[in-house]
């Protein structure tokens, strides 16, 4: 019963912190969350709501770099590099480029399948059943091809198919039969059967909170601007200036861990690709999250609407917003669905995915301190591992062995 007594400092409230901060205290954890700017108002708060378990493989892919220019130079691609910002992130691009050699693609292949198998298993154990059910939909989703060659998409669906994702290849009347509001322009999709969605990613935060809460959970607006592991304990130091000890701390701080990171003996090579959205006000015409392949970008149907997502932006974390980055978004689906030719764009947003150059996220206990734990570098799929990186971060605060093998997680990987 000595973990009971424990408390536990829970650095970061996205998603990743909130699951974290729940499972802990599911174990008997007395447990503190922190976080400077309230309940998941960061990235947490707008992503396109897709548990996406079947992403699979590395965006490190050597089959990007003939995309790149084409990608770069269109006004509506999917990419942007500030070029105020390029010269700060070429030591990120380059580490990018290493990482799709065939060995590294291969390995890091089989570490996000590893997290995204395990990933809404977990969601199961940390929701109750009747919160699942409510919160998740399991309803699959879709990727579209509008102008790809059957040979392409034979490729890709055998890619997926390799790596035990279950999937299903359509045609013609079997798209429409499944999604009636999809164009006639889309001559392909792959069916992912076993994928879910959230009709709003925030209210999941927000109820995740409520239930941490409702157990005694403990909540503190006010950022960590100092970490000092001791012998035993951990001392952190606010920005209000009060001294606060904990036995253990865990980072959840996703694009923003870098500093405290450094101060604790690491240099990590993390950087952050701007994501945005555009919500629409139509409902009911989709059921399942819609990806283009082509497009590079996804539709989720919301509570409040249809959710447009997408785009990388490298611009770092102080840049000022794009909201054209966002609004663009509509031209695109309104070549994909039927019926928004007359839609509007209700609401844009962005937020800084913590990005790391080999496409995994960092779970770990730090190699240099046993009170210090690291959870963050989801990159576009924090909301799919958040619940399962909470899972391996209670077990190693409970002294088991963890599920996975957690050595490409490692913060002294680079």
């Amino acid at each position: 019963m000595a973990q009971q007594k424990q408390h536990i400092a829970v650095i970061g409230a996205g998603i990743v912190g909130l699951c974290t901060a729940k499972r802990l205290q599911d174990l008997g954890f007395s447990v503190t969350l922190f976080d400077p700017t309230g309940i998941a108002q960061r990235c947490s708060k707008g992503n396109a709501g897709h548990f996406a378990s079947e992403q699979v493989f590395p965006l490190a892919s050597a089959k990007l770099l003939p995309k790149l220019p084409g990608m770069l130079l269109n006004p509506l691609g999917p990419l942007r590099i500030d070029w105020r910002y390029a010269l700060k992130m070429l030591p990120w691009f380059l580490s990018f480029l290493l990482n799709m050699r065939p060995t590294s693609f291969k390995k890091h292949t089989q570490a996000l399948r590893a997290l995204n198998e395990s990933s809404l298993a977990a969601y199961q154990e940390l929701l109750a059943d009747s919160d699942y059910g409510s919160l998740i939909t399991k309803n699959g989703s879709l990727l579209t091809f509008e102008t790809s060659s059957s040979k392409r998409v034979e490729k890709t669906y055998l890619a997926f198919k390799a790596q035990g994702v279950s999937i299903k290849w359509l045609k013609g009347k079997e798209i429409q039969a499944l999604e009636p509001t999809l164009s006639s322009n889309v001559k392909h999709a792959l069916l992912f059967c076993d994928v879910g969605h959230t009709t709003d990613p925030h209210v999941l935060c927000r109820h995740i909170y409520q239930r941490f809460v409702e157990n005694g959970g403990l909540f503190a607006r006010t950022e960590i601007t100092e970490i000092t592991p001791k012998s035993n304990q951990v001392e952190l130091l606010t920005d209000k200036g009060e001294n606060l000890v904990f036995d253990k701390a865990v980072l959840c701080t996703g694009a923003w861990s870098k500093p405290l990171a450094k101060q604790l003996g690491f240099k990590v090579p993390l950087d952050t690709e701007r994501g945005y959205h555009a919500m629409l006000n139509e409902l009911g015409a989709l059921s399942r999250p819609v990806a283009s392949a082509e497009r590079q970008f996804i539709i989720t149907p919301m509570q409040s609407g249809l959710r447009l997502a997408g785009t990388v932006e490298f611009a770092g974390l102080d840049a000022p917003e794009r909201n054209e980055r966002a609004t663009m978004l509509l031209a695109h689906a309104q070549q994909l669905v039927q019926g928004l030719e007359q839609s509007q764009v209700t609401q844009t947003w962005m937020g800084c995915r913590p990005s790391l150059p080999d496409s995994l996220p960092i779970i770990c206990r730090s190699p240099k301190h046993d009170n210090i734990l690291f959870a963050f570098g989801h990159q576009h799929l924090g909301l799919t591992q958040a619940a399962i990186t909470a899972k391996l971060v209670g077990q190693l605060c409970m002294g088991e062995q963890p599920a996975l093998d957690l050595t490409p997680y490692r913060i002294d990987r680079f």
